[in-house]
């Protein structure tokens, strides 16, 4: 993949092109969309936002990124996100190409130390990243996370227990809580 339009100091110059590669997954109800740099599991594209949400994405942090369909790219991915579907898997060992701000990134790095059946709160996470007042912040970084179950901002809960927003749908982080089980939750 080559874009030959770029012209520098007067020349046409070839310029090679990256690529993210798209797969959809599908087991039981849980229906959703992945993407992959040649660097790792990028974005977790839900059911309940169209595609179009995924090529504003891609073309925002991969420059002149060709967003191609490859499911095979896709299977590592898939195989470990159908086995935490299924109960099997506690962690991850993926690799991910996290593409957000500085800031979110810390924020999204914090959620993969909370561990697999317990929940922490959005005060907690603002704490653990040094920043205790930025609440707020925390809680929209988290409402970024472009890696859903993965960066697990499923765990992540009010501080009076209540389920909060969630990319896939307040049900959705529900059954994956339930997952991990924990039954104790307040919708």
């Amino acid at each position: 993949m080559y874009n030959y339009d770029e012209y520098y100091k007067g020349e046409w110059v070839l310029i090679k092109k990256s690529a993210v590669f798209w797969g959809y997954f599908s087991y039981k109800d849980w229906e959703m969309h992945l993407a992959a740099s040649p660097k790792g599991l990028c974005y977790v594209l839900w059911s309940n936002k169209p595609f179009k949400v995924l090529e504003i994405w891609v073309n925002k942090y991969f420059f002149q990124a060709d967003l191609i369909y490859n499911q095979d790219k896709l299977e590592p991915y898939m195989i470990q996100l159908e086995e935490y579907l299924k109960g099997r898997r506690h962690t991850f060992d993926i690799p991910l190409d996290l593409q957000g701000t500085c800031f979110q990134i810390s924020v999204w790095k914090t959620l993969l130390n909370i561990p697999y059946g317990t929940t922490k709160t959005y005060s907690q996470i603002a704490r653990e990243i040094n920043n205790p007042k930025a609440v707020r912040a925390v809680g929209k970084a988290i409402g970024a996370n472009p890696v859903s179950i993965v960066v697990p901002c499923h765990r992540v809960i009010g501080k009076d227990g209540t389920l909060t927003g969630f990319a896939g749908g307040i049900e959705i982080k529900e059954k994956l809580l339930r997952i991990e089980g924990i039954s104790n939750i307040k919708s």
